[in-house]
């Protein structure tokens, strides 16, 4: 029996071509490795951020002038509430004077700082008969209270309050030193609804007593 053999192409065998730098898929996967590299890079500088703002160097108090030798500056973290605070990368405001009391170490906000004509206090010099209570000091809150001259006398008449938590501006003595234990004038801020009470007050027959608020 005659048999034949077909004489078929020997098969080629298929090579994976390396992909060169025109090839699409090469090229989406390098811009995803910069993204992410870049979007990384982004988060871990913005949570380093830091912006200088001001910190009160002590207590600061309503009706002070805003000065740069009051305040030292910090650099601080503060994100999304950095408009929140005085920052130290930026002029002064001219003429400007603290509305509120800042403590000593306190960053500075930005809404307790503006112009006098938006004070509703005014400084009024309390002078004390004794030494200086404990607890008094600069930045600190006071009561006021009113002791008639006839009390020591008679004992009639009972003590009054004329004012509570005031603001303790500055104590002073007669040399002008600034120090609690030796003061002998209080200069609080009085309110203007409350001005003819305490002037008042210290005006006519009796005592003034200056009595410290406790953790004010």
């Amino acid at each position: 029996m005659d048999t034949s053999v077909l004489d078929l192409p020997t098969p080629v065998a298929a090579r994976v071509r390396r992909p060169g730098w025109r090839d699409p898929r090469l090229l989406v996967g390098i811009a995803l490795i910069a993204g992410s590299v870049a979007l990384g890079s982004w988060v871990v500088t913005d949570a380093q951020r830091t912006v200088p703002v001001y910190v009160a160097r002590d207590a600061l108090v309503p009706g002070a002038a805003l000065t740069a030798d009051a305040m030292v500056v910090a650099d601080v973290r503060l994100g999304d509430d950095v408009e929140a605070y005085l920052r130290a990368d930026r002029p002064l405001p001219p003429d400007a004077v603290l509305l509120r009391t800042v403590g000593g170490g306190e960053l500075v906000p930005s809404a307790a700082v503006g112009a006098a004509a938006e004070l509703d206090v005014r400084a009024v010099p309390v002078p004390l008969t004794g030494p200086a209570p404990s607890g008094l000091v600069a930045g600190g809150r006071v009561d006021l209270w009113w002791t008639p001259a006839d009390v020591a006398e008679t004992g009639r008449a009972a003590p009054e309050q004329l004012a509570d938590g005031l603001t303790v501006a500055e104590l002073s003595t007669s040399d002008g030193a600034f120090a609690a234990g030796g003061a002998r004038t209080v200069h609080v801020l009085v309110p203007r609804s409350e001005l003819s009470t305490v002037l008042g007050a210290l005006a006519g027959e009796g005592t003034v007593g200056v009595v410290p608020v406790p953790g004010a």
